[in-house]
């Protein structure tokens, strides 16, 4: 029996010894067979430490651009933090006086600039207070020297049906805008196109589409190349003229938008036409603020100041307003008289505002040959006749330079916005109304 076991025991063991060689065997045959496979092990951990160094590169351009971010917000804070101490000293010290207009003569002193077939609807005076651009009714935009009053340039418009071909506009033109540092000039037209040139050679850029109805207001964004822009189609679109690219869109008007401006802070205003609000659209917050007051269609609107804003209607009248009221501060009713048979008088639409900014005067232009000067009242309550410019024809435009010195009125035979009826006596053109101030002292108390 014991020699037995120990053979069955020897057979196994032998067995198992032969089954292991063969393993070992097929092993080393496999290795013979792939020959490259040590290379390829080679290469999986290559592979391996090149993905350790992808992860690293992308973790370090992670952190840049954690960093780039983190500069710009520190940027962003401290233009804001500017903002805010312009604000605080607004508020202690007061508006900037830029002085009250006195002892001026209009004879033989106001200027017209004659160049234009159709009535002036628009204008612009560049940040250098040098020249003028103006756009008409007959698609055209002008530039023109201030001082000698000469013609630079003109951007000849074009007929419909040729905006395959023509460089320009070939609808009529109803606003414009130059930026704060005069690099670039935007126009804003009937066919909903809004085209940007360079103001120093008047060469076309290019142009940018999106909205559905006629472009009515244009601003820029002061110490930006951001464009604020309305429409008839009741939209507020938001631009970046920079890189040539569209933003956003803003929504809330319930009938066609007639104005809009824009000052330092990143919002906007507009006008509602008939839908009778005036709106602040607080572009950053996404949220917008709503006035109401006029009894008509609100057809033009200027900024004051960050805080204050003038508005002009077809109830002929002027109201002046402030940010923290949703209803007007002041108003003046048949702010231009009126006109219309005996028993029928009607208001005279107020088609132009313009505010010196900073300041406390406005001016505003009607149908009536004239253009008013008011002064506003302590705390921008009430409105003071100053005086009056005689002007024949609608006054579609009106801007103050940014020194105050002069203001210029782009005047009409027809109103900006349609054809209702036609003054022939009037002159198509600009009228350059040099202004004198006298600056008074203000005592401050801290």
């Amino acid at each position: 029996c014991s020699v037995m076991s120990f053979y069955l025991s020897f057979s196994r063991s032998k067995k198992f010894n032969k089954r292991m060689d063969e393993e070992i065997s097929s092993d080393s045959e496999n290795e013979s067979a792939d020959p490259n496979r040590k290379q390829q092990e080679n290469e999986d951990d290559e592979i391996e430490e090149t993905l350790q160094e992808k992860k690293l590169r992308l973790a370090k351009l992670y952190l840049e651009q954690l960093r780039e971010e983190e500069d710009k917000r520190a940027e962003q804070e401290s233009f804001e933090a500017d903002l805010i101490a312009g604000r605080l000293q607004e508020d202690v010290v007061g508006p900037l006086q830029l002085g009250f207009i006195t002892n001026i003569s209009y004879r033989d002193i106001v200027r017209l600039l004659r160049g234009h077939k159709l009535s002036v609807t628009c204008l612009v005076i560049t940040p250098d207070e040098k020249c003028i651009f103006s756009a008409s009714k007959d698609c055209s935009i002008i530039k023109w020297e201030v001082e000698g009053g000469k013609k630079v340039h003109k951007i000849a418009g074009g007929r419909k049906g040729t905006e395959a071909r023509h460089v320009g506009h070939t609808a009529h033109i109803l606003c414009m805008a130059i930026s704060s540092d005069g690099k670039y000039l935007a126009s804003g037209d009937m066919n909903k196109l809004i085209m940007i040139w360079d103001p120093v050679t008047c060469k076309h850029l290019y142009k940018l589409k999106g909205h559905r109805d006629a472009v009515s207001g244009l601003a820029f964004r002061r110490g930006t190349h951001t464009l604020y822009s309305a429409s008839h189609d009741r939209s507020i679109k938001v631009w970046s003229v920079d890189e040539n690219a569209y933003v956003e869109t803003l929504f809330g008007h319930q009938d066609m938008i007639t104005g809009l401006d824009s000052l330092s802070r990143e919002r906007c205003v507009t006008a509602g036409g008939r839908d009778r609000t005036v709106r602040v659209w607080k572009v950053a917050e996404e949220s917008q603020l709503v006035f109401h007051g006029h009894e008509g269609s609100i057809d033009c609107i200027q900024l004051i100041n960050e805080e204050h804003m003038v508005t002009g209607g077809d109830d002929g009248s002027i109201s002046v307003w402030t940010v923290n009221k949703k209803k007007p501060v002041s108003t003046v009713k048949q702010a231009h008289g009126s006109h219309g048979n005996t028993g029928l008088e009607q208001p005279c639409w107020v088609s132009s505002v313009a505010a010196l900014h900073n300041s406390d005067i406005v001016a505003s232009g009607s149908h009536n040959s004239a253009v008013q000067l008011w002064k506003c009242g302590q705390g921008f309550r009430g409105l003071e006749p100053l005086f009056s410019v005689p002007m024949i024809g609608f006054v579609n435009s009106l801007k103050f330079s940014n020194s105050g010195k002069f203001l210029v009125a782009g005047v009409g035979q027809e109103h900006r916005l349609g054809r209702w009826w036609r003054i022939k006596e009037a002159r198509n053109g600009l009228y350059i109304i040099p202004l004198k101030r006298q600056a008074q002292e203000q005592e401050v108390v801290l």
